[in-house]
């Protein structure tokens, strides 16, 4: 299994004010999943950006104590950490911006800022937040110009989908209000709230984006393997790629994809004992993490499933598996499980969380203006993932 790979040369270096990211490969932000334990191992795979849960703006300003330990880089984030924010309020989220940016909450100042407008959870979008929230496209402008003048030299990025539903489309405005308050880049995802994970992303509207803005359009949507990226370059016009779901279970996906980016048709197919390497290795950076073996291992066991579609294994070490307690007992597991090859049939299925589309839950009254600038009450109270 080969995880040093050339430099990206097939698709340019994507460039974030002074910020460079190459291979154009960011890790997208996942609640309960792209914490310090997994951003570190997909950067031992491979270059690129790797940004932290999703931070809610209200949380860090009240400087609630989870919140606080959220927004803390690990030691080899020194010079790329990337903060993903969730909020509606302007001012909010000019604070929290300044907040890290002055390095007032963390130990390292930020070198990427993110601003999450694309989640499409109810709990969230019935508040005004995540992807309802670019329809009301006055109090997007102003949210995200707050950012960046918050943020001075770091720069702020916006993400998004497609709109609330087919007949309420908002990504060509959010993507032209974002660049004109000075958004250094912009992630679209390929489907509309509504559609949460369901179905299949659609990427006309991505490259019908790329044709609108200047500022670089990146693509999130059903990228299963390194090929899926390459194809969504090709299609579309993107600057680079943002992979969420993909990477359950397979944090050498950012490996895959240095390689296709620079143009090598070397792929990743680790089979069982190496497979079993590096779940261990999750594990352990988990227990460093969280500083408690059980509770590390606890955290751990959401993982169990991802690594291990596919590939045979029983019942009973499936069940044991996802209720290990120890390191130990989990290479013990892991050691009695017979080598086998990596499953093929697997790739380029989905992974991670699948829904079915549903009507989006939106505040009474939220469609009717458009150009109302204010903020949807209690919204940024909320803690949630995107």
């Amino acid at each position: 299994m080969t995880s040093t790979l050339e430099r990206a040369t097939a698709l340019p270096a994507l460039q974030l004010g002074k910020l460079t990211v190459d291979p154009a490969v960011v890790l997208a932000p996942m609640a309960g999943i792209t914490g310090p334990a997994f951003r570190t191992l997909c950067r031992e795979f491979g270059a690129g950006l790797y940004v932290c849960e999703m931070i809610t703006t209200r949380a860090l300003v009240e400087r609630n104590e989870k919140t606080l330990r959220m927004v803390q880089a690990t030691t080899d984030e020194a010079d790329a950490f990337s903060v993903q924010l969730y909020g509606v309020d302007p001012a909010t989220v000019g604070r929290a911006v300044s907040m890290l940016v002055d390095e007032q909450v963390a130990g390292t100042r930020p070198a990427h800022i993110d601003l999450n407008f694309g989640c499409p959870v109810p709990k969230v979008t019935r508040k005004g937040g995540g992807s309802a929230l670019p329809w009301r496209r006055v109090l997007f402008g102003n949210i995200v110009r707050a950012a960046v003048q918050a943020a001075g030299d770091v720069p702020v990025t916006v993400k998004t989908r497609i709109g609330i539903d087919p007949e309420h489309t908002t990504y060509l405005d959010a993507g032209r209000i974002a660049q004109d308050a000075g958004a250094a880049a912009i992630t679209l995802h390929g489907r509309t709230a509504d559609q949460l994970y369901s179905g299949t992303a659609d990427w006309a509207p991505i490259a019908r984006l790329v044709e609108t803005v200047d500022i670089p359009v990146l693509g999130n949507g059903d990228l299963w393997e390194a090929d899926d990226a390459l194809r969504m370059v090709a299609e579309t016009g993107c600057a680079g790629v943002v992979v969420g779901r993909g990477c359950l279970g397979r944090p050498w996906l950012f490996a895959d994809l240095a390689a296709a980016f620079a143009g090598s048709t070397q792929r990743t197919l680790p089979d069982f004992r190496q497979v079993a390497a590096v779940m261990h290795r999750h594990a352990t950076l988990l227990v460093a993490e969280h500083g408690e073996e059980a509770y590390g291992c606890a955290d751990f066991r959401k993982h169990v499933a991802w690594y291990l579609k596919g590939f045979a294994v029983g019942s009973d070490t499936r069940r044991a598996l996802a209720m290990v307690s120890s390191l130990d007992e989990l290479a013990e597991l892991l050691a009695g499980i017979e080598d086998q090859p990596y499953p093929q049939t697997v790739l380029g299925e989905p992974r991670g969380r699948t829904t079915s589309a549903r009507p989006v839950s939106l505040p009474e009254g939220w469609l009717d203006d458009r150009d109302d600038p204010r903020p949807p009450a209690g919204a940024e109270l909320l803690v949630g993932g995107g």
